[in-house]
């Protein structure tokens, strides 16, 4: 195979593991139990390694940036299959000097320990679902670690990862901005150069959904989201961390997460595993693929086309525009106007004077970006801008 050129479009590839020993009652993703599905894991992990290599020949020569093996709990995964998928995805597309390679893990005792194994396979950068530090607001999420754990598994994988990311919830019921503050003080000290802390949102269809509606616990009105989503702020930017998107917050750029950016910019990124999502550059045109969410169907879809993909859409250039600005306008860097221009939004677009002059866009000619304010009412922005520039 062919060297890539130095200017070869960047890549980040994200691969799917649905397994999880839980299913906690706040999460909508695509995740199945683990129990008894030993060989099907293992057919599971040949699929994926057939599926990077039929999308290699889709997207061509390109500079791979990031690998991110996310689920469901791919630390629950063999080191030895990740390894594979890693070796593979190095070998099919031209590795930045610095590539990043994460993976996503919870503190529970038995996947700590497999935490070296992941180190040796290349994982560079562990992303840990802490969640909450105190036993009760563990049991009430549905986790199946305590502190201590977290705490042990934190630790550890400060020594074994060049970088570390701890994942936290917040808008709990009965939480209080002190309490809040405390708790990201507590995680700061743990040592890990971003924390993603993310509110609490019911999403339809989950356990946590079913709860609210018959009453069983009512999560926190606006105005204490706010208070807490300020206490985020304040904390962590005493502490050195930046808010370089709406719910990520590190300290300095090079601890940023750098496949998420893919997403965030607009980059291109191959999606392998069930219900993986990709978004490609293909003759010249921004497509969608999704993959089968079922397992069986992914593979089944492997064997017969080479490909997981249950949908592959070129998408117009406004759906284009549109996703860049839903996408984009959550960091703090923005999107440039030209790649707004679909949606007709402009610096001088009545609609942007207007959302300047009240403080939730930044006045600036070239891009368009959220100010502090406007990041707090983010979703009602990025529809009335998508919706509403003409």
């Amino acid at each position: 195979m062919s060297l890539e050129r130095p200017e070869a479009a960047p890549l980040g590839v994200y691969i799917h593991w649905p397994y999880c020993a839980r299913i906690c009652p706040y999460c909508d993703f695509n995740v199945v139990r683990d129990r008894g599905r030993t060989g099907e894991q293992a057919r599971l992990a040949q699929a994926i390694l057939a599926d990077l290599e039929a999308q290699r020949a889709l997207t061509g020569p390109r500079r791979l940036v990031s690998i991110f093996l996310g689920g469901g709990t791919p630390s629950l995964m063999d080191p030895e299959a990740a390894a594979a998928m890693i070796a593979a995805a190095r070998r099919l597309w031209t590795a930045d000097e610095d590539l990043e390679i994460s993976l996503e893990a919870n503190p529970t005792d038995a996947e700590t320990g497999r935490f070296a194994g992941f180190a040796q396979a290349g994982v560079n950068r562990l992303s840990l679902g802490v969640q909450a530090l105190d036993d009760a607001a563990l049991t009430f999420l549905g986790r199946n670690h305590d502190a201590a754990s977290a705490r042990r598994a934190a630790e550890t994988a400060a020594r074994l990862f060049p970088r570390l990311s701890l994942d936290l919830i917040y808008a709990r019921p009965g939480q209080t901005p002190a309490a809040w503050a405390a708790e990201l003080e507590t995680a700061i000290a743990w040592g890990a150069g971003h924390i993603s802390p993310y509110q609490l949102t019911i999403e339809a269809g989950t356990a946590f959904d079913r709860a609210v509606r018959r009453g069983s616990f009512t999560p926190p009105d606006e105005t204490l989201g706010a208070a807490l989503y300020e206490t985020t702020q304040a904390v962590l930017e005493a502490r050195g961390f930046e808010a370089y998107e709406v719910s990520n917050h590190a300290r300095g750029e090079a601890a940023r997460s750098r496949h998420n950016l893919v997403y965030w910019r607009g980059q291109d990124y191959v999606g392998a595993g069930p219900g993986a999502h990709g978004r490609l550059t293909l003759a010249g045109q921004r497509t969608a693929t999704v993959a089968g969410r079922g397992i069986e169907a992914y593979i089944a879809a492997v064997e017969r086309t080479g490909l997981g993909f249950a949908e592959r859409e070129a998408l117009t250039g406004a759906d284009a525009a549109e996703e860049r600005l839903l996408m984009g306008l959550r960091i703090d860097e923005g999107v440039s106007f030209a790649s707004m221009a679909p949606l007709g939004l402009a610096p001088d677009t009545p609609l942007v004077r207007r959302l300047v002059e009240d403080g939730l866009l930044v006045d600036d000619p070239a891009r368009l970006r959220a100010t502090r304010a406007g990041r707090l009412v983010l979703d009602w922005l990025t529809t009335r801008l998508a919706t509403d520039a003409v």
